[in-house]
């Protein structure tokens, strides 16, 4: 009989490799005790430029070329940790896509003899902000807004998420694409489309804000991309014009976010907010919120750029504070093209957690 305890594998200092894989980018990144160690990402935007739009089988195929390479960099950057544990991606996202990383996750724990764990991509978004030197308290209000999502939830603790809003049809990142296509601009549309409105007149078209006036905390973006195209449609093209369409469409989705925002805080009571995923890097959304927050007295946080859009990191930070759920054994390579965020529960149990020199203290 193996007297081996349960979680005998998280009895020295953890450290968590992250694996990405849910769309077009690929990425790896270690998190330990002391914090992320290191991290590495490859976009596929160049690959799928061409196309005007991610083709899955093209994306799950660079997957399959770029995963491993990531991995072999992030250990080395990191000194080779010994690890303790394999996080990925298991959704939602492209199935292909996911089905590569929990492939390799799968394969390289066995080989190492290591458990792995799959963990839901939108609950990375909502913890990245904890991947900063000055991490939000539980509970805060979230906006992940990305390109297939548009929510806002109150996030309670780990594992504990209460949807507050959703988009009733086109997330914000879907409306950026199409709005960009719509105007002639390149792949990917939301920063080449938020590049031509630093050029332009925000209040030059008074575009609809959808739902603003409406009770709840729903989106609806569909009414604002279809103005946008009858104005297009209807006017006389020219760089100022266009600049000048991209700008107020921009104004409009921000100050639709904004007060969805600010009526959340109300809502709850809850005087942190974070903002994440792609188009939470978007300039004129943070300093709408900035101001917001300041005449409104709550606290806006913001992962760095480069965690707002699909990360390893922030795929190594859950897997590190869900170590809890690790089980030792060979591990199935197990991926959802769809997960309802409300489908998930606290950590199961309580990990070993470790200061920055290594000695277990309570977690």
């Amino acid at each position: 009989m193996d007297d081996t305890p349960k979680h005998a594998f998280l009895q020295r200092p953890p450290v968590i490799l992250g694996i990405e894989s849910s769309c077009d980018e690929s990425a790896a990144a270690l998190y330990g005790a002391s914090g992320l160690m290191a991290h590495a990402l490859y976009s596929q935007v160049d690959l799928h430029a061409g196309y005007g739009g991610v083709v899955p089988e093209l994306a799950s195929r660079d997957h399959i070329r770029k995963l491993l390479p990531l991995i072999e960099r992030v250990r080395a950057e990191a000194g080779d940790p010994a690890l303790t544990g394999i996080a990925y991606t298991r959704g939602p996202g492209l199935i292909g896509a996911l089905l590569v990383g929990a492939s390799v996750s799968a394969g390289l724990g066995m080989s190492l003899g290591v458990p792995v764990l799959g963990v839901h991509h939108m609950e990375g978004h909502l913890l990245s902000p904890l991947l900063e030197a000055d991490p939000p308290a539980f509970p805060y209000v979230a906006l992940l807004v990305s390109g297939g999502h548009t929510l806002l939830v109150a996030v309670e603790g780990l594992g504990r998420y209460r949807t507050l809003g959703r988009s009733l049809d086109d997330a914000v990142g879907e409306a950026f694409d199409k709005t960009a296509k719509i105007l002639g601009l390149g792949y990917p549309g939301g920063p080449a489309l938020a590049a031509l409105a630093a050029d332009g007149d925000p209040r030059a078209y008074d575009f609809p804000r959808p739902m603003r006036a409406r009770p709840g905390l729903d989106f609806s973006f569909s009414g604002l991309k279809t103005a946008v195209m009858l104005t297009v449609k209807h006017s006389e093209r020219s760089p100022a014009v266009d600049a000048d369409i991209a700008a107020s469409f921009q104004q409009a989705v921000v100050d639709t976010l904004v007060a969805k925002c600010a009526r959340a805080i109300r809502a709850t009571g809850i005087e942190r907010l974070v903002v994440a995923g792609g188009v939470g890097a978007n300039a004129a959304l943070r300093a709408a919120l900035a101001r917001r927050a300041a005449r409104d007295g709550f606290t806006v946080h913001f992962p760095r750029q480069a965690f707002c859009t699909d990360n390893a990191a922030m795929i190594a930070l859950t897997g590190y504070l869900r170590r809890g759920d690790f089980r030792p054994g060979i591990a199935p390579a197990e991926a959802v093209a769809r997960w309802p965020l409300e489908d998930l529960r606290p950590p199961e149990a309580a990990p070993i957690a470790y200061d920055r020199a290594g000695t277990a203290e309570s977690f």
